[in-house]
């Protein structure tokens, strides 16, 4: 008797757990299913799109062409014959489209998540103090990512004008400036720089200041206590207890620049020359500017794999910083 109510018991609870299954699956399962909808399948065939020649014509006009296109985007041959002639070896970063943007894009990268990780801690730390009107610079330097991208572009745009307002700043302390920050070759990848920041230390500064509130207070009366100043704190307990944050904002940022599209399109079209084009940019114009969606997929796979790279290494960095 004990024994067939102990079976019963078993039975039970594997109904139960089955039941159980079948709810979380039945939540799991929308959010699943959009994935697999917008994300999943469209990079499966993105990915054998970029072994296929076609225009975007009919599907029965796509060709197989193996890793043609990526000899396409690479240049294999021009690097080699050209970069053997001229004795240059950075051809494939000064002549070819995806080298040129490739570098533009690093570039970006590396000088727009610093710039933004220091300006998001500097507000969040400035902010964190219970003054009065700091809910409402909070809201204020939050405000811009959230405002419309076209409107914020077509704005700055005005003020890095020629005879802008910040040219006119500039100019009244003295130092003659002159030119059009977005028609300028140089300036332009700076104006696109500034924008980006400007906009995003908004966010991660919200996100840093949840972080700070969390530090626990005991930390800083320890170091107090031990003779710390506010930079030695800041240093020696601010800084490590925000480390998971600032490791969380680089991965996002670091994706989000080599992802940048939005602010090139308006504010430059990837001009002067070929002097802000990025790698989404030269994606979509690979795509929709001049019909070549395998070589458009190729581009795009490259980006994938670069990014996949980084977001690795920065996960391995982190594993070891958290094993020191």
């Amino acid at each position: 008797m004990a024994q067939s109510a102990a079976t019963k018991r078993r039975k039970g609870m594997s109904r139960l757990e089955k039941k159980n299954t079948l709810i979380a699956y039945s939540f799991i399962a929308p959010n699943f299913l959009g994935f697999a909808l917008f994300t999943l399948v469209p990079v499966v065939c993105s990915v054998l799109l970029s072994f296929m020649e076609w225009n975007g014509g009919v599907i029965s006009n796509m060709k197989w062409v193996g890793l043609e296109n990526y000899a396409t985007i690479f240049k294999f041959e021009k690097i080699i014959e050209k970069g053997m002639e001229d004795g240059n070896w950075l051809y494939f970063f000064e002549r070819v489209d995806l080298g040129i943007t490739l570098k533009n894009t690093v570039f970006y990268t590396l000088v727009t998540v610093p710039l933004t990780l220091v300006c998001a801690i500097g507000l969040a730390i400035a902010l964190n103090k219970a003054v009065k009107g700091a809910i409402v610079f909070r809201t204020i330097f939050f405000f811009p990512y959230v405002a419309s991208m076209v409107a914020i572009c077509v704005c700055w745009n005005f003020m890095l004008m020629k005879d802008g307002p910040i040219n006119q700043m500039i100019m009244s302390i003295g130092i003659p400036f002159n030119k059009s920050w977005t028609a300028d070759s140089t300036m332009a990848m700076w104006a696109i720089i500034m924008v980006s920041v400007w906009r995003s230390m908004g966010y991660y500064m919200v996100i840093y200041l949840a972080a700070l509130q969390g530090i626990p207070r005991e930390l800083y009366e320890a170091a107090t206590v031990d003779g710390a100043n506010k930079w030695q704190q800041f240093r020696n307990v601010t800084l490590p207890q925000l480390k998971p944050t600032t490791f969380f904002a680089s991965v996002m940022m670091v994706i989000s620049c080599f992802k940048i599209y939005d602010v090139v399109a308006i504010m430059t079209e990837g001009g002067p020359g070929r002097s802000t084009k990025m790698l989404v940019t030269y994606t979509y114009d690979l795509a929709f500017q001049q019909s070549k969606y395998g070589v458009a997929s190729a581009a795009s796979m490259v980006l994938l794999v670069i990014v996949l790279i980084i977001t690795i290494i920065q996960f391995s960095s982190e594993k070891k910083f958290a094993r020191d």
